[in-house]
């Protein structure tokens, strides 16, 4: 009896091979398995499987993580209309793969997560003004939104949605014209502002330099003494050898001068 059963098993298996009755499921993967029309409440694990074709069949399922991407044109609050590009990253955990292939089918992203997304991106980003698309502060709260809303949806039907990324954003021609006027607009002023804040500095400069050197004459002409003075003339009396220098007497006369005075009387009298 035993070598009959062998041999029938044997027999099974060497026509499921045959005749391709056989799935492997690789590492990211999981099986979902469905006999008579009945799925098992456990997904298949990795490695070979086998199924008797026209009783049962095996799906096999991604549970890595996956990247849905869509774009959108949505209005903002001021009924300007911009695209967004978005990318949803998500994953059906293996301890999901039943539950999602029995409550929504094996297309669940064109079901479920797709119109989600729409929803999202609609609702969220026609409450925003276009400004707040432009800057990264916006597009991240937009983000978390999003995500926000997708965990709060489809979660509880056994998709787990990782994050939320706005890769462009393509603004309405005449808003990106007037963005483009208004930062051309704040460099001019940038750089008056700098030019003012220059000017002003070469003036404090100026104004620092004259005041040194104003307050420089005021010390030197408070340090001259007439002794001082006194002693430049007699120094430069002992240095000078051809020069002609004329210090006041008594008579109001330079010395030299007196002196000539004298000779002039004496070549008089002698006349």
């Amino acid at each position: 009896m035993s070598k009959r059963l062998g041999g029938l098993l044997l027999a099974l298996l060497i026509l499921g091979t045959a005749s391709g009755c056989a799935v492997t499921i690789e590492d990211g993967q999981a099986g979902v398995k469905a006999t008579l029309g009945k799925i098992e409440d456990q997904p298949l694990s990795t490695g070979l499987h086998w199924f008797i074709p026209g009783l049962s069949w095996v799906e096999i399922w991604e549970v890595k993580t996956q990247n849905m991407k869509e774009q959108a044109n949505v209005p903002s609050s001021e009924g300007l209309i911009s695209q967004l590009d978005v990318s949803v990253i998500f994953n059906v955990p293996v301890q999901n793969v039943v539950t999602v292939r029995k409550t929504i089918g094996r297309y669940y992203v064109d079901t479920v997560l797709e119109p989600y997304v729409r929803e999202a991106i609609r609702n969220i980003v026609s409450g925003y003004q276009v400004k707040a698309l432009y800057s990264e502060a916006g597009r991240k709260e937009i983000g978390e939104k999003i995500l926000s809303f997708l965990k709060e949806r489809v979660e509880p039907r056994g998709i787990f949605v990782q994050d939320v990324l706005l890769r462009d954003v393509r603004l309405p021609p005449s808003f990106a014209q007037s963005i483009e006027l208004k930062l051309r607009a704040e460099q001019e002023s940038l750089q008056k502002e700098f030019e003012l804040v220059k000017a002003k500095k070469d003036a404090e400069i100026e104004v620092a330099r004259a005041e040194g050197v104003a307050k420089s004459n005021q010390i030197i002409a408070g340090s001259i003494s007439e002794n001082y003075l006194r002693y430049r003339w007699i120094e430069g009396l002992q240095r000078a050898e051809t020069a002609v220098i004329y210090v006041p007497t008594e008579t109001n006369l330079p010395i030299l001068e007196a002196g000539r005075w004298s000779d002039i009387k004496q070549t008089l009298k002698e006349k």
